[in-house]
């Protein structure tokens, strides 16, 4: 029997992919766990117990607007002092504001806005925001503009009245109408008189074409000898046209209409508004005049008119989104594309051209999110996370899989947000709901050294929705189930707060009015986990009354199991040898609970009044020994069945091979 002595360093690799067990000979594997489940991965190597949550509101769960039939979260920047978190359900919008609810909007007694959105819309809802408006668009709705007012509770939220809406001829036919015309003037806005009869009312937004030169489109109707319009090219001059030397074109429509469909994807982008998408054209980007949001007219192709193009490819390519980045970037259903320019280069209309760069797909859905390096987007069939970023050796866009060596995270993703870093012990945090079984994969990112560290979030009695990012702040939407009954709740992640959808306060030994029915919840007080008490007639009376601090709530237990032992001696490998777990050192920091293979480690010192005072904190190592059982695996499980601290930065482990079988 030979023993041998592990270590490992840090966990960067996070969860790793079961179908990468066997690749023992890749450096990841060293640096990977089987499981990593409610902790995050730091940049330096650890990981820590991931935050609890706090209750923020409940929403309804009765009735059409009941979240049960949908919601939606959607963050909405104002000001550096006023950021919220804006929740969609059917027909109804709340606003929530550093972990508050604001109540009686505009001053009538309810606390949420009355919207149009219905539950068919809120799965592709998409948005775009400048300054203090937001649009809001889905294939289904005529773009909608919603303003926050003069307060924290003034919102109002309209149908976009466009000064200028693009036409296009589904249906093209050209008549020769045997009257002459002539223009008061070669260009911009005239008149168009005939000698006879020529013109109805109909003719609005069609055009009039002259040979051998000049294009005008029909802005009103006057009377069947005389029409106003503009022009799209001038006039050679104001001369007569004679019968036959002109035609009016017809079939032309307004591009996005309650029969064509609106705008499924919206973005600024240097001074433009871009829509991306509707039903009649699905792969069509539209842009406003420069500076112009609302004006789409296309007029005389100057650099600051309105922008139309559509994708050219050999498949479909119905846009899912839009994103403005180093350049404006299309995502597909069918590939991602983006449109080349340069600071000497803008957009203008004949100018916007489309590159494709791969043929990926998005999952339509899935807003995509802007990471430091590159934009991050879910794959069509909902089993990828793919960047998309510009590649400065090959001056082109690339595509790679975020999620190449934790794809099992991924379980049909439907909403995807990211947190930024704030300080130099996290990462971005890039998190994924899925719609499955409502977990969450987070994975914590660091470019600068190389981090991309896969985890798994799941909460107790529940699953997550949807998740939004408030600035530095994550909220979710939530389903739990009570006593039978579903109910949805937002709720905010602090690092202070060790349970889910809690309640906390100062001194207190009962704790009313609980939404958690009939469930068993965890009380803290002053620091000190107290056990756990089941809510009745929604109260629970505490063990000993809370003297400064407590809180109330769902635990949830961080999972950590490492790979399985594989001994690399230059002999060969010990893949299929027996062996058993010795002696287990934990070295954590800022720890105060955790259990090894069931077994648990001690943190308390047994000296006076250790009862009632808070588990002391430790840093350094903590040693097991004496595990029991021989496996041709030999894996670690650490759990940490009481709300305490936790952050584990390595492990080293002494390991018995029995080398006879």
């Amino acid at each position: 029997m030979a023993r041998f002595i592990d270590l490992q360093t840090n966990f960067t690799t996070g969860s790793l992919d079961p179908l990468l067990r066997a690749r023992v000979d890749i450096a990841q594997y060293e640096n990977a766990l089987e499981q990593a489940t409610n902790v995050v991965i730091q940049p330096q190597g650890g990981l820590k117990r991931r935050p609890g949550t706090k209750h923020v509101m409940e929403l309804p769960n009765t009735g059409t607007e009941s979240a049960s039939n949908g919601v939606r979260l959607f963050n909405f920047e104002f000001s550096v002092d006023d950021s919220y978190v804006l929740i969609f359900v059917p027909t109804q919008m709340y606003v929530i504001k550093n972990g508050q609810q604001i109540t009686n909007i505009n001053g009538s007694g309810n606390n949420f806005l009355t919207t149009s959105i219905s539950a068919a819309m809120l799965n592709e809802l998409n948005f775009v925001q400048s300054a203090d408006t937001m649009i809001i668009v889905h294939p289904d709705l005529a773009p909608q503009k919603l303003v926050r007012g003069a307060s924290d509770s003034t919102w109002t939220i309209s149908t976009i009245s466009f000064d200028s809406v693009p036409l296009h001829a589904y249906t093209l036919t050209s008549s020769n109408p045997t009257a002459d015309i002539t223009p008061s003037i070669v260009s911009g806005n005239i008149s168009i008189t005939a000698s006879a009869s020529a013109f109805a009312s109909s003719h609005v937004d069609q055009y009039i074409n002259a040979n051998p030169q000049g294009r005008a489109r029909v802005l009103q109707f006057v009377s069947a000898q005389e029409v106003k319009a503009v022009t799209e090219f001038p006039f050679f001059d104001t001369s007569t046209i004679t019968a036959g030397s002109w035609e009016l074109e017809e079939g032309y429509e307004t591009v996005w209409s309650g029969s064509r469909g609106y705008p499924k994807s919206a973005v600024f982008h240097e001074g433009r508004l871009y829509f991306g998408g509707t039903k009649s054209r699905p792969s069509t980007v539209f842009g406003s005049k420069v500076g112009l949001f609302f004006d789409f007219k296309p007029t005389e192709l100057l650099d600051d008119d309105a922008v139309q193009a559509t994708l050219d490819t050999n498949s479909f390519n119905s846009i899912v989104d839009i994103m403005s980045g180093r350049d404006l970037q299309i995502f597909t259903t069918g590939g991602e594309h983006f449109v080349p320019q340069s600071g000497t280069n803008p957009i203008t209309p004949l100018t916007l051209v489309f590159k494709n760069v791969s043929r990926h797909g998005t999952r339509p859905g899935t807003k995509v999110v802007s990471l430091e390096s590159g934009t991050v987007f879910v794959q069509r069939q909902g089993k990828a996370l793919n960047e998309f970023l510009f590649s400065d050796s090959q001056l082109t866009y690339i595509t790679s899989k975020i999620s190449l060596l934790s794809g099992h995270l991924l379980k049909a993703p439907k909403r995807i947000a990211l947190r930024r870093a704030t300080s130099t012990d996290e990462g971005d945090l890039l998190l994924c709901v899925n719609d499955s079984d409502g977990s969450m994969g987070v994975f914590s990112i660091m470019r600068s050294q190389n981090v991309v560290a896969p985890s798994e979030y799941t909460t107790t009695t529940g699953k997550y929705l949807d998740v939004q990012v408030d600035v530095t702040d994550i909220y979710v939407a939530t389903e739990r189930t009570f006593a039978g009954t579903n109910k949805y709740f937002i709720e905010e992640f602090d690092n202070d707060t060790f349970l889910d959808c809690t309640f906390d306060g100062a001194t207190a030994n009962t704790v009313s009015s609980l939404p958690h029915t009939a469930a068993t919840v965890s009380v803290i007080a002053d620091g000190v986990p107290l056990g756990d008490e089941v809510v009745s007639g929604g109260s629970v009376t505490f063990d000993r009354t809370a003297a400064s601090t407590y809180q109330v709530g769902l635990n949830f237990t961080p999972t950590i199991k490492t790979m399985p032992v594989e001994l690399k001696l230059t002999t060969g490998t010990r893949t299929g040898f027996k062996k058993r777990i010795l002696q287990v050192n934990a070295i954590v920091n800022d720890s105060q609970h955790l259990k090894i293979n069931d077994q648990l480690v001690p943190f308390r010192n047994f000296d006076a009044d250790i009862l009632d005072d808070p588990v002391p904190s430790f840093s350094g190592i903590k040693k097991i020994d004496g595990l029991l059982g021989y496996s041709k695996e030999a894996q670690i499980t650490i759990t940490q069945e009481k709300p305490l601290k936790l952050t584990l930065l390595g492990l080293e482990y002494k390991v018995a091979v029995n080398q006879g079988t």
